[in-house]
């Protein structure tokens, strides 16, 4: 089975392919010739994966998914939630990310926070909508050189290290990422049959 996976990110791309089963290829948004960025304009997570897995179905008619996903700090309402690839702007500059959202804790005893990642997938003409949440806490500084994103300051509940400090396939094991995509090999494995 071949299906578009709506990214360009290598890193996602490349933990994602990593966790599917080998009957399971996924092409990138370069591989079909969509050079464009999809507009991510919706007002929550699922909005999102959901307008970047139409966008291909509807120009390029593959069968797709597409994931958003956000990190959701409880003593900043949720923020950065939504825009947590841009949260220091436009530029998408993980580490400016970083910098602005431990600044904004500083003073915070709460440093709670989940990922959230959904999946839309879009098959034979069908949405379907995966979603994988992994509770922890943002600690006080940037500890790993693996992952992306906010993985170094990201220490899910449970576990002594940070997601940058964990192999691709530690990560995949716990990840908000890794359980969606579960879900979504779950859902088309019994689909296949």
């Amino acid at each position: 089975m071949q299906l578009v996976f709506a990214s360009n990110n290598k890193n996602k791309i490349l933990e994602i392919q990593n966790m599917l089963p080998e009957s399971i290829r996924i092409l990138s948004l370069g591989d079909i010739g969509c050079h464009e960025d999809i507009p991510e304009t919706a007002d929550t997570i699922e909005g999102n994966a959901i307008l970047k897995a139409d966008y291909v179905a509807q120009n390029y008619g593959y069968d797709c998914f597409a994931d958003d996903t956000g990190l959701e700090v409880t003593a900043l309402n949720g923020a950065p939630g939504v825009i947590s690839a841009r949260y220091a702007g436009e530029h998408k500059n993980a580490d400016d990310n970083m910098a602005k959202l431990l600044s904004e804790l500083e003073n915070k005893s709460d440093r709670s926070a989940q990922f959230k990642t959904v999946i839309a997938l879009n098959l034979k003409g069908q949405q379907h909508l995966f979603t994988g949440i992994v509770k922890g806490e943002i600690i006080r500084e940037k500890i790993g050189d693996q992952g992306f994103g906010y993985d170094p300051v990201f220490k899910s509940q449970g576990h002594e290290r940070t997601f940058a400090q964990l192999s691709l396939e530690e990560k995949a094991a716990i990840s908000h990422r890794g359980i969606a995509v579960q879900k979504l090999i779950g859902f088309l494995l019994s689909d296949a049959k």
